[in-house]
């Protein structure tokens, strides 16, 4: 995966860069099964409020989980994919680091129940790194995205202004900003398309008001230059190096050697090979 000099210079310049059909129809097939499965196990939880922050709506439904890693080999297996980190570090440079891995799914209509959105954040107003462009999300629409399941809308340049968060009440952990919205990009997506944007992006996702559901897997990425500014994320020791002359393939942060295996991964899950997202 060679991200175009014009991908590049959007990234650099608006914050952000659509990428459609960077993963292929079976991948992404994989991908959904492997969802469904941790679903089905219980490993999502709603992170939607009642507007105090604390108690789990009942009529709003925005369900995480985060970390991915420890519970599937799978998506422990996706950053390590080769386009991911050779995508990657065009963007923010080498040495590349995995800061974060996590999904987001909105549920569609079910009654009076709905999906519910993310509200606008910047993610460096958690992750707190100097320079917004060092850091990047690689946000993955598993299922097609768009604006009316709540697809991921962007502010453009917003990287270069800092926003004022304050806690988020729709959500149990959340915090948010109010960015200039009429300045949004909404970003309609194919399943396997990813967004990149940098850690100052200010970002939301809206509603699914669909009848069916809409998930997306958010990669989070930092040069090394900014590893021991960052904070969040994984612990500074399990952040994997997917570049560079300290990268081990995962065996360093993992104990098992990961990257070569997002094929075989992906094989295993079409094939049913579902055990450790069940019982992990």
């Amino acid at each position: 995966m060679q991200c175009t000099p014009e991908q590049i210079e959007q990234f650099r310049t608006q914050g952000y860069v659509a990428v459609p059909n960077f993963w292929n129809e079976r991948e992404v097939r994989a991908m959904q099964q492997e969802l469904e499965q941790l679903k089905q196990a219980g490993k999502l939880r709603n992170v939607a409020t009642d507007g105090d922050g604390k108690t789990e709506s009942q009529s709003k439904v925005n369900l995480q989980l985060c970390p991915m890693y420890p519970h599937s080999d799978f998506f422990r297996a996706m950053p390590f994919a080769p386009r991911v980190p050779a995508a990657v570090s065009q963007l923010i440079g080498d040495p590349v680091l995995l800061h974060l891995d996590q999904v987001f799914l909105k549920p569609g209509r079910n009654g009076e129940a709905i999906g519910a959105g993310t509200n606008w954040h910047q993610d460096n107003a958690y992750f707190k790194i100097g320079d917004p462009l060092k850091g990047t999300a690689m946000w993955t629409a598993v299922h097609d995205a768009t604006a009316a399941n709540g697809t991921m809308r962007v502010v453009p340049g917003s990287f270069r202004e800092e926003y004022e968060h304050t806690r988020d009440p729709d959500s149990n952990h959340h915090i948010r900003c109010y960015p200039p919205e009429e300045r949004a990009e909404t970003i309609e997506l194919p399943a396997g398309g990813v967004l990149f944007f940098a850690y100052g992006t200010a970002h939301a996702t809206g509603a699914n008001t669909t009848e069916r559901e809409r998930a997306g897997v958010a990669l989070h990425f930092i040069n090394a230059e900014v590893n021991s500014e960052a904070v969040g994320g994984f612990e500074p020791g399990l952040r994997p190096y997917l570049s560079g002359p300290q990268a081990s393939g995962g065996f360093k942060e993992h104990g098992v050697r990961v990257a070569g295996t997002w094929n075989e991964e992906v094989e295993r899950v079409l094939d049913g090979g579902w055990q450790r997202a069940v019982d992990g």
